[in-house]
Formats: C-alpha cells, structure tokens, sequence
C-alpha cells in the first residue's frame, strides 16, 4: 500500500478537503515522482508553516510522538514512553537508543534540548537561525532538562493538555543539532533528520529528491527515492498527470476531479481532516494600531 510505503500522505489530515491523485508514471517502479503546487521555502521544520514543506519534512524527519495513521491518536515516534506528572506540569520522555541522524550524530536526549532551546530561549546560540513562526505552540515549556543520555524532560508552569498533539505536529520535528551549526540559517537546504527517507538534492524550481534510509528504526520504507517537483500551474500539473509525467499530483481541480475519478487508470484519494482557517490582525502598523477601529 502507498501509505505503508511513504508518509506523503500523512499531511492530508491538516487540509479541511484534500484530493490526492496516483498512477504510475513512466520512472522506474522504486521510484516516486510528485507534484507539489509550490516550491519549498525551507526543509529545516522549525521554520517552516505550510503543509506543501511539511508533506516533504515528514519524510525527512521524526518527532518525539506521532499520529497514528488516519487518526489523531498519539503514539511513541523517537520517544518509546514518557510519564506526566499529577499536576500535569512535567512530561519526561524516555527516548528510543541507537538512532543516529542522516548525518551520522547520534539522537539523544541533547539533541532534543537543542532543538527546543533553538526555538524558545532567546539568547540560544543558534536562536538566529530562525524566525520559528510556530514556535507558540510550545511556549508552555519553560524549561528543558536532560536527565540522562536518553531522558529528557519538559517542565512548564502550568498544566497544558496539548502539548502531545502539539508535539506530533511537524514544527515538533527533531532536526540535527550538527547540522544547524555546520549550515546555519541555511540547514534547511541541507536538512538532516532522522526519518525513513534522507536528503539527496533540492535544485531550485526543478525538484527535491529524497532516498531511501536504509537503516531506518521503524523499518525500511518501500521506495528507492521520492521526487518532489514544484508544479505551481493547476493545468500543467494535471497534464503532467495525463501524460504520465508524475505518479501522484495534490490539490486536483475541482474541474478535473471528474475526469480522473471516472478513469479506472487512476486512483483519487478524498480525506477531509481538521484544519482552522483564521485571520491575523496586524495591531502594529497601519489603520489598526487606532484602538477605535
């Protein structure tokens, strides 16, 4: 099955009405080529916001926890358990051992620091590296301690219940510490994570390839390599698909939606998921720093 083989789909569940469209392009049969409707802006998860960079990150990377699939249950992902006090404001994770990031450093419980000091202490070393717009969703958090190599811990000031569904969502992706000093701001075309596909190139307005991780702790994914073309034209992209340019294309016109979901060639997938549309009021600048309008 397509989702036993690669995450892509995972991200589905974050769009309100999401088509997805399958069949086999002319590439070899390990060999995945997809259509995003943009380019990426970053691959580095703690900078990022849109889900046409998170159907790429999900690959590349692993969080603490995860969602299990088609659901919004949380399991373990680089943490196997982890233990929350009575009053709700202390959550220790116990990590999973032996796991080593693309790059070859190990994932331990420094590493989990890192990336969470990176995004919420203002004076971390690498704080630069950002600006991490998501960063809120962890703001709970007012401190991170490693208890041992494998044992991190959260502390926060007051309880907040959703911290694990927060933690399961792509920003909470644990990214290489090495790697953000080697790169800087610019790891997020060099990304190293520690998930079942590792970077292999990203040319600009062509593509992404990913490949296969071969030793992969959850198993080894199904396909050699993903392609990640950037298809931005809605029309270009559902030619591509007609003419076996792509095997799989995201967010198919509605116009043409009929058109594949009556040719048995092709298989539509139709998911619809939570998601929140809102507005953000600038009270900065212009008419609304006026506290009358």
């Amino acid at each position: 099955m397509l989702k036993k083989q690669l995450r892509v789909m995972v991200l589905l569940s974050f769009l309100l009405l999401s088509f997805g469209l399958t069949i086999q392009a002319a590439t070899p049969k390990d060999v995945l080529v997809v259509a995003q409707i943009a380019e990426p802006k970053s691959m580095d998860p703690a900078t990022v916001t849109a889900v046409n960079d998170f159907r790429i990150l999900m690959n590349v990377y692993d969080g603490l926890v995860r969602y299990r699939s088609g659901i919004l249950e949380v399991e373990p992902g680089l943490a196997e358990s982890w233990a929350i006090s009575d009053d709700g404001k202390v959550y220790t994770f116990s990590l999973r051992q032996g796991i080593k990031f693309h790059d070859g450093n190990p994932f331990n419980a420094e590493a989990v620091k890192f990336n969470f000091d990176r995004m919420l202490v203002k004076d971390h070393p690498y704080a630069e590296t950002g600006p991490f717009p998501l960063s809120f969703f962890f703001s709970a958090i007012k401190e991170t301690t490693v208890v041992d190599e494998y044992t991190v811990r959260f502390r926060m000031d007051d309880p907040y219940a959703p911290l694990l569904s927060n933690l399961a969502y792509p920003t909470g992706l644990i990214i290489s510490p090495e790697a953000v000093k080697k790169h800087g701001k610019d790891v997020g075309r060099t990304p190293a994570g520690t998930g079942p596909y590792q970077f292999r190139e990203w040319k600009s307005n062509q593509h992404v390839i990913l490949d296969q991780n071969g030793s992969y702790w959850d198993g080894q994914a199904g396909l050699k390599s993903v392609v990640f073309r950037p298809i931005t034209d809605a029309n270009t992209r559902v030619a591509e698909m007609l003419s076996g340019g792509i095997d799989m294309m995201v967010e198919v016109p509605p116009d043409n939606v009929a058109t594949f979901s009556s040719n048995s060639s092709y298989a539509l997938h139709e998911q619809a998921g939570p998601h929140l549309w809102f507005l953000i009021l600038n009270l900065k600048e212009g008419p609304l720093q006026d506290k009358r309008v």
